[in-house]
């Protein structure tokens, strides 16, 4: 050979060597890129809370006159309620007063304010010196000025008062709600500890006239200790309380004139003083603060007994001293608690986290959150107006609430639930990872349950005992399959497939245990006739020419028996049976469903990658096992398959990575329930499913945008576990039967 060939030869071999080289490392370097970007987007859900901007104002009233705060959604304005119920409104970046509103006839007819509630973030309740209470509504309007300058401007609007009760009582404390249906509610506690109670129901009759239905009555004295602690929901049905001695009470007010117990929960064992109540954002969770500094949540949840009563759901950190007052959010389950020590505590109700602790600079008269729960602005008692901007990051995500049961509202019990939105504003959200990883691993499981045995038995035959033009047939062919758009499987599984199931359930059970049979059968049969020459050949490789008709009637009864044994022993309802004898709910779409069609898809790869590692094994063993005096099937058992079990594992294993990858079979041929139940009768979510539905909708940086990056991060790291774990197998194999 002449020297500048193999010159040329050697040039080539290293340009082909650094191009295989640099697109390997291309390849892993793309692969390291894109788990760093989805980490990096899925990093953020545990990252802290961080103040962006504190400031410090003084305020244009004395801390004393005081009695209520408010601002707006961008802590762009607030509003100051004084003693003689006025309203001073003004600029928060630079304390600038922008007005002043009120009605001096009110402190004309009633006196000062003695106190000031605001309720649902902007309804404020001001409580009269005679026992008046007021209700007024206080809205920011957003403007824009020429410039495009946004600009929030107050306003207050009176929506309704209450009068006191007819007796003249000392009332410690008052408070009014008016319900979406016109029905005011009001409740007092007197100075003797017993609950005055006044409902108005106002109805208007088909003529447009309004009647008012005007009940009072009066709650016995409570038996567990004085009161010191009492809240109403928004509509007003529903009145808490607590006491000094711990415990809670909780009435329904729902009927007209009746006020029933129904609760008396001894909420602290060491009798702890209840200090301050709140609902949380939606009504449904009370947040309880005691003279520790423990801050709590109760709901009504089934007991033992089949009644709702108020359990305690979420134990938030405590803190030194007593809570002066607890402000909701009302954007989500946040609370902000006010200590009497000056510090304010935020924290998340559903994953109990301790967003932020800032220092108010000593005792708070007054706080308020803005809308979005991001802003805080309070006022101490030296004057100060103190401002805090907040990123909030993602508190509802913890390490709980992804993969840890978790208490929901009105759930009776603690629950791993996904359910990411509802229909309404106060939900919860539920974003629990392990139902998606459940059922990515069970529709899996089914699928490598139907696939493995059919593509190692089929590679086996294709490999060892077919021959010729069979061969040549039925490689392709399986091969071919792998060419079918998943998309296109799914969409047959769903819309033919499953109603075909559901309509011969019957049919399909019972041919999973008639073709076994009559397969056993047949194969008894056969050695009875196989000494007929003509017959013989058909072992020589045409095998599945005497099984097929076998398969095919078997599938024939089974489709003929199977309703008739079903009218026969479960009353022509199956689905029915089995629901009443078992509990078992049978899915239109369930794993039976993503048995066939994620198997169909998976076979293929194994089929292929195991035909070949059978094909390649050295004919010489093979050949010197049939020598030895082995059949045929003996070779294949003990000499074949342990070759070959480094690259049939390795199949199955890159199969496995291929069902648990899989989007679109499993997002059409599934009801996408995320449940945690083995049942092969009822659907599932996977990782990759729930990625495909839910991304459409997730706000880009928002904590469900970001939480299903971290799906991926676990997708992949489910993918990088089996795969490592596989190799590990794979190579140890390799080492035992010195093959591949």
């Amino acid at each position: 050979m002449k020297r500048s060939h193999r010159e040329r030869i050697r040039s080539n071999d290293r340009i082909a060597r650094w191009v295989i080289s640099a697109g390997g490392i291309t390849v892993i370097a793309s692969v390291v890129l894109i788990l760093l970007l989805i980490v990096r987007e899925a990093l953020p859900l545990f990252s802290p809370a961080e103040v962006r901007a504190e400031r410090t104002l003084v305020a244009p009233l004395p801390a004393a006159e005081v009695r209520a705060l408010l601002t707006d959604d961008y802590l762009e304005s607030a509003v100051l309620v004084a003693a003689d119920g006025s309203f001073t409104f003004l600029r928060l970046p630079d304390g600038t007063v922008l007005g002043r509103a009120g009605d001096t006839a009110l402190s004309a007819a009633h006196g000062a304010v003695v106190a000031a509630e605001v309720v649902q973030g902007r309804r404020c309740q001001l409580l009269w010196q005679d026992g008046t209470i007021t209700l007024h509504d206080v809205t920011f309007r957003t403007e824009y000025a020429a410039d495009n300058q946004r600009r929030v401007v107050p306003a207050v609007t009176r929506q309704g008062s209450a009068p006191p009760p007819p007796d003249s009582i000392g009332r410690q404390w008052a408070q009014t709600r008016l319900g979406a249906d016109g029905r005011m509610t009001r409740v007092d506690l007197g100075n003797d500890g017993r609950l005055h109670i006044t409902q108005v129901a106002t109805k208007t009759n088909f003529l447009g006239e309004e009647t008012r239905d005007v009940s009072d009555f009066i709650l016995d004295k409570n038996p567990q200790g004085p009161i010191t602690a009492l809240t109403l929901d928004g509509a007003g049905t529903t009145l808490y309380a607590g006491t000094a001695d711990g415990f809670l009470l909780r009435w329904s007010l729902a009927e007209t004139g009746q006020a029933e117990l129904l609760d008396q929960v001894d909420a602290f064992v060491d009798q702890r003083r209840i200090t301050t109540l709140s609902l949380v954002f939606g009504d449904l969770s009370l947040a309880v603060g005691d003279a520790q500094g423990g801050l709590t949540t109760w709901f009504a949840a089934r007991g033992a007994d089949g009644g709702q009563r108020l359990h305690l759901i979420h134990r938030l950190a405590g803190r030194e001293g007593a809570i002066d007052a607890i402000v909701p959010s009302q954007h989500d389950k946040s609370l902000l608690s006010v200590g009497a020590n000056g510090h304010l505590a935020l924290k998340h109700m559903t994953s109990e986290r301790d967003i932020l602790t800032v220092d108010g600079g000593g005792r708070i008269v007054a706080v308020a959150r803005s809308g979005q729960g991001d802003g805080i602005v309070a006022l101490n008692e030296q004057g100060q107006l103190r401002l805090w901007q907040i990123d909030l990051g993602h508190p509802e995500v913890s390490w709980s609430t992804l993969f840890e049961r978790v208490w929901y509202e009105s759930y009776d019990e603690p629950a791993l639930v996904w359910q990411s939105s509802a229909a309404t504003d106060d939900f919860e959200p539920k974003m629990s990872l392990v139902p998606l990883i459940f059922g990515t691993l069970k529709g899996t499981f089914y699928a490598m349950i139907f696939a493995v045995p059919l593509a190692i038995l089929g590679a086996i035959y294709t490999s060892q005992f077919a021959r010729g033009p069979a061969r040549d047939l039925i490689k392709p062919a399986v091969e071919v399959m792998a060419a079918l758009p998943s998309v296109v499987i799914g969409f047959l599984a769903a819309l033919w497939l499953a109603p075909l199931v559901e309509a011969s359930l019957g049919a399909v059970f019972l041919s999973v245990l008639l073709l076994p049979a009559m397969l056993l059968l047949a194969l008894l049969l056969w050695q009875g006739v196989r000494r007929h020459r003509l017959l013989r050949q058909v072992e020589r490789g045409y095998e599945f020419l005497a099984v097929v008709p076998v398969l095919l009637l078997g599938f024939a009864l089974a489709t003929v028996a199977g309703p008739l044994l079903e009218g026969w022993f479960f009353a022509g309802d199956l689905k029915g049976w089995l629901y009443a004898e078992w509990g078992m709910r049978y899915d239109p779409r369930n794993c039976i469903i993503i048995a066939f069609a994620l198997g169909f898809a998976v076979i293929p790869i194994i089929f292929t990658i195991a035909e070949d590692a059978l094909s390649n094994v050295p004919n010489s063993l093979k050949a010197a096992s049939l020598a030895l005096g082995a059949s045929r099937w003996q070779t294949v058992w003990r000499v074949m398959l342990p070759s070959a079990s480094p690259g049939i594992f390795a199949g199955i294993m890159i199969g496995f990575g291929r069902a648990v990858g899989e989007t679109m079979i499993v997002l059409m041929a599934t009801g996408n329930t995320p449940i945690l139940d083995w049942s092969i009768f009822n659907g599932m979510r996977s990782l990759s499913a729930n990625i495909a539905v839910e991304i459409p909708e997730a706000p880009a940086g928002g904590t469900l945008f970001r939480v299903l990056f971290l799906s991926a991060v676990i997708l992949f790291l489910i993918t990088f576990v089996v795969n490592t774990v596989a190799e590990i197998i794979r190579q140890r194999l390799r080492r035992k039967y010195g093959r591949f």
